[in-house]
């Protein structure tokens, strides 16, 4: 404090930190230098606010220094209170009144103002002579973002300097200890599995400090899941039940204190948990369209996929990749139990196969080999369309095509196509047979390979049912996940 201030502080502690001066006061309050008998006025003047001419004498040099920083009221019970303490000096000049100090929030966009008036007689008889002024009633809040101005009295054009200030956040130690905004404390709960119900309490909170409890769903922020819980502050460390529905890796338990704008501890447990993502896929029928949407973001990238007859591996179908923004949608998909969604995240792939249980409408495929023929059969319950192939197999799942034709079918009855080949290509162990809906967008082709020969050196040895093969007949089974 400087002396010779007209109003005196009732207490004035200066602590260190790192390097960084904080001081903690009793009561805000105003000082000037010795020998200045200076006014206080709380409040704006707008006449202040428009700018006149300077004389020779006024220069911007005349308003020499401004410094900021924070202090602390800690003099009531359960933490303080945080101000601005911000100290000028000017050189004084004879048409000089005072100083005005006026603090802008970037984050509401509020204006405060303060203003130092210096008697006429006082100004004269300091000419000259370096005039400071100490003022720190500006109430402040935790990480406010803050543009400081001081201009003379009356205010002169381009005699003004002005200041950026970022008040210190809840990461500093101070305002941890200090600051009930910054009370945080650590989160303890305990999950009860048949009650769906977690046990929440906040720990290491200050004596008679209340605060919150809830569950929230974090998206872009973390929106309410259950009603907060009130804690009172006599009843320290009381256990909070929170009852949830689903344990979703997005569900996180917050705790903060009864302040407004406190710092919120939370922790979201069951992140790393993702396999209930994968479930919430939905068909219509109506239109054929087959849908996903998380209940918590995720990054995913998603296809289509037909799941081999052996249930171990699931091929990705051509131009289903999608990145996962919200939903993903899929129009005219043949609802076969081998068609499958694929999900694919830094930890790891799951399948889903929505269709498996054979609830949808089927069809199914069956081949006759005959005198050199192949007759290919399409038996759909409901109408479609089917392209059948005969094709060299070069790979697992890809197949040259040598020639195709199209069939329909009008629900419930056969639609036959035909195909011929010759008879030692039918032979080939790579030769194969394969069909697939056309009248829809994604649809799994079903393959069928290896014929049997009906060479004449081999017809005695031939069983009556060998020139019958049947492709696929949709079994209802259950694909792994």
């Amino acid at each position: 404090m400087l002396p010779g201030s007209t109003i005196i502080f009732l207490t004035l502690v200066w602590g260190t930190r790192e390097g960084q001066t904080r001081s903690q006061i009793a009561e805000c309050g105003f000082a000037c230098s010795e020998g200045v008998s200076c006014k206080n006025k709380v409040n704006r003047n707008i006449f202040n606010s428009f700018c006149r001419q300077p004389s020779p004498s006024v220069t911007p040099s005349t308003l020499e220094s401004l410094t900021v920083s924070t202090a602390m009221d800690c003099v009531h019970e359960g933490g303080c209170d945080l101000y601005l303490s911000i100290s000028a000096s000017l050189i004084m000049e004879e048409s000089l009144r005072g100083l005005e100090i006026c603090l802008l929030s970037l984050d509401t966009q509020e204006t405060r103002c303060h203003s130092t008036r210096i008697p006429r007689v006082s100004s004269r008889k300091m000419v000259g002579r370096t005039i400071q002024v100490h003022f720190d009633c500006f109430e402040v809040s935790v990480a406010q973002h803050l543009y400081i101005t001081l201009k003379t009295i009356p205010y002169y054009c381009e005699v003004q300097l002005s200041r950026e200030y970022h008040v210190e956040d809840c990461t500093d130690v101070d305002m941890r200890r200090s600051i009930p905004a910054c009370f945080v404390g650590r989160l303890k709960y305990n999950i009860d599995h048949a009650q769906k119900a977690i046990e929440v309490h906040l720990a290491d909170v200050p004596r008679g400090q209340p605060y919150y409890v809830r569950l929230c769903l974090k998206w872009f922020a973390c929106e309410d899941y259950s009603p907060p819980v009130l804690v009172n502050a006599e009843q320290p460390g009381k256990a909070v039940v929170l009852k949830y529905s689903q344990l979703l890796p997005c569900l996180c338990i917050e705790g903060w204190a009864a302040v407004p704008d406190a710092v919120r501890l939370q922790i979201c447990p069951f992140e790393n948990d993702t396999r209930i993502l994968w479930d919430d896929i939905f068909y219509n029928p109506f239109t054929q369209s087959l849908s996903w949407e998380p209940p918590c973001p995720v990054q995913a990238e998603v296809h289509l996929c037909g799941m081999s007859k052996m249930g171990d591996l699931c091929w990705e179908l051509s131009d289903t990749s999608r990145t996962a923004v919200g939903s993903v949608n899929y129009l005219r998909v043949d609802p076969q139990p081998g068609l499958c969604m694929k999900f694919t995240t830094l930890q790891g792939s799951w399948v889903r196969c929505p269709f498996a249980d054979g609830n949808f409408p089927g069809w199914e495929m069956v081949v006759h080999q005959e005198q050199g023929k192949i007759l290919a059969s399409f038996i759909s319950r409901s109408p479609a369309h089917f392209q059948v192939q005969l094709c060299n197999r070069t790979s697992p799942f890809h197949c040259h095509v040598l020639e195709s034709i199209s069939v329909g079918s009008q629900g419930d009855a056969d639609a036959i196509g035909h195909v011929d080949i010759p008879e030692e290509e039918a032979c080939s162990p790579d030769i194969c047979i394969q069909g697939w809906r056309t009248d829809v967008d994604y649809s799994v082709p079903e393959q069928m390979c290896d014929f049997r020969c009906n060479r004449s050196h081999r017809k005695n040895h031939q069983r009556p049912n060998d020139s019958l093969i049947t492709i696929h007949k949709w079994e209802r089974r259950a694909a792994s996940p």
